[in-house]
């Protein structure tokens, strides 16, 4: 009698786990990786975007919007093993229009970033450790919940200017 009750229950019990699944690997993914802010402005949400992204490769985020007079940093992540300091500018393009986003990151904010970092890795005493400059470019059209399109360019440029170092 009471397997039958059972076995009754298991049909609604899978159409409640299956209507629920999404929700579920949303908050799962969102617990794991970091939530983006539905509120929060577009450049912001493409940071947010850009730091799942890195997480899921493994690399650790220490720091987001990291400014000083130099310039701004939009993400600082680090991966252990071999130690690696990555730092990334994220550009987030909100229409259809022609042009890559990547493509405004053009030689004076390769400079300001390159400035803004030797001055974290000072800061930090980090000076000898390996570093790298990455692009993570989000397309996110203004009526769309989520990104149609992210691409990272791991190592997207050399470190510039007069400010420039060696790794």
């Amino acid at each position: 009698m009471a397997a039958d009750r059972f076995l009754h229950r298991v049909p609604r019990t899978l159409a409640w786990i299956t209507s629920h699944a999404h929700r579920w690997h949303e908050w799962y993914i969102d617990q794991r990786f970091g939530a983006i802010d539905d509120d929060a402005q577009l450049g912001r949400r493409g940071e947010q975007v850009a730091a799942r992204l890195l997480r899921r490769k493994g690399l650790q985020v220490i720091a987001e919007s990291e400014s000083d007079r130099a310039g701004e940093i939009d993400l600082i992540a680090i991966r252990k093993r071999p130690r690696l300091m990555v730092f990334v500018e994220v550009k987030t393009l909100s229409t259809t229009r022609p042009g890559h986003p990547a493509d405004r990151v053009d030689e004076n904010k390769q400079a300001r970033i390159t400035r803004a970092a030797l001055r974290y890795l000072k800061r930090q005493k980090l000076l000898g450790v390996a570093c790298r400059f990455d692009v993570v470019a989000v397309w996110w059209p203004g009526d769309e919940p989520h990104p149609t399109r992210v691409e990272h360019y791991e190592s997207a440029f050399d470190a510039v200017g007069i400010d420039s170092f060696f790794v």
